[in-house]
């Protein structure tokens, strides 16, 4: 078992060790000549995601969690290598489409293949705890590798994008060095029948419901933020300090993941969500109203309640989840993120251009924080129900 999450864990971090983030839509424009273009490369990454996820749940719980891990990866490097290749508009968008391939194959997938290796090994319990360390892994590659990307850009940008191709082979090599899990059931119904079935779990059971519901809505309202926020930092920090406060986000989101099982395991998750969200709440929104030179060091602290709600619900919805339908059961949840984040998107695009970005921000915190009555709807849920 610890050899596979040692593997999970390393494989976590080369996925997003990803020193081209922090100048993608720079590279993007410069070679489109257009920020609308290279804007429209994010926009085809997500709308492939979004409507391969189905497809690639279903293919996860029919074939096994390994073998989406590993053509994920092949195709994370072949996206990395048309974005290195770059010539024209064209090689981008094939990219993106690889991109969305490689996030559908592994969304949903990675963390049923966690919870089905510790289920292996009667260590189910312990999911929250192992869910929250493997994730941080994720933040403190991008913390670090937004730290590098910045600077070796100030050499070359193309140069960046090649050396991100590196990590994405790493994650192949690890990959195949997995062990599937022997505990995995496939699914043995054809495709149709089991998004039925996966459709009619979310739609009868009201604890996948409501927390599926916090995960989308957080997730498209503050993925639209994080993209919208180096806007309004900007006004308050010089434009090469934009790294540093990236790289506080990702940094206090990995310590939210590494200490979020411990936590849980002290206090109740529901509770923990409603807490971490009104905390986060009051933070964000103070520092928008009320802008000042800490402002975004303050809005980089909510990042750590990031960490601890996503593996606080990763474990609350894996413990309803059926085992052949656990993958495609994730795919939904993310299809739904996907699709309401390319609404939000639009209509905070279309906001800014009207009332400016920092009103524009300031709202999208207040809807933020609204979604804790999902975590309050749910608590009584609970409470009446035990």
């Amino acid at each position: 078992m610890r050899r596979n999450i040692k593997l999970l864990s390393w494989f976590n971090f080369f996925l997003d060790f990803r020193p081209y983030s922090v100048i993608a839509i720079i590279y993007f424009s410069n070679i489109t000549g257009s920020y609308a273009l290279g804007l429209s490369v994010f926009s085809i990454v997500m709308i492939s995601s979004a409507l391969l996820e189905l497809p690639t749940g279903i293919f996860s719980d029919k074939v096994g969690r390994k073998m989406s891990i590993v053509y994920g990866s092949i195709a994370s490097i072949i996206a990395l290598t048309l974005y290195a290749l770059g010539s024209a508009y064209w090689v981008l968008v094939l990219g993106a489409m690889f991109e969305g391939l490689s996030r559908s194959l592994y969304s949903g997938n990675n963390e049923a293949f966690l919870h089905e290796e510790l289920a292996e090994h009667g260590q189910e319990k312990h999911f929250a705890e192992f869910l929250g360390k493997t994730s941080s892994m994720f933040q403190i590659a991008l913390s670090i590798s937004a730290l590098i990307g910045g600077f070796i850009a100030a050499r070359s940008l193309s140069l960046v994008m090649w050396i991100s191709v590196i990590p994405q082979v790493i994650c192949l090599i690890i990959s195949l060095r997995l062990t599937a899990p022997k505990i995995h059931e496939k699914a043995n119904t054809n495709i149709y029948s089991h998004l039925k079935e996966s459709l009619k779990l979310f739609l009868q059971n009201p604890k996948i419901r409501l927390i599926s519901l916090s995960q989308i809505t957080s997730y498209g309202i503050g993925e639209t933020l994080f993209q919208f926020t180096p806007v309004f930092i900007q006004m308050i920090w010089p434009v090469w300090a934009l790294g540093i406060s990236r790289a506080l986000d990702n940094g206090f989101a990995a310590i939210g993941f590494w200490f979020s099982g411990k936590v849980l395991k002290k206090y109740d998750a529901i509770k923990s969500l409603i807490a971490g969200k009104v905390f986060n709440g009051i933070l964000g929104i103070s520092a928008v109203a009320y802008p000042t030179v800490a402002s975004p060091v303050l809005m980089s602290f909510t990042s750590f309640f990031f960490g601890l709600a996503s593996t606080a619900r990763g474990d609350l919805l894996q413990k309803e989840y059926s085992t052949t339908h656990r993958a495609t059961m994730g795919s939904l949840n993310s299809f739904g993120g996907s699709i309401f984040m390319g609404i939000c998107a639009v209509l905070f695009g279309t906001m800014a251009d009207t009332i400016g970005p920092v009103k524009s921000i300031l709202i999208g915190e207040i809807l933020v924080f609204a979604t804790v009555i999902f975590y309050i709807r749910l608590l009584k849920y609970y409470s009446t129900k035990q």
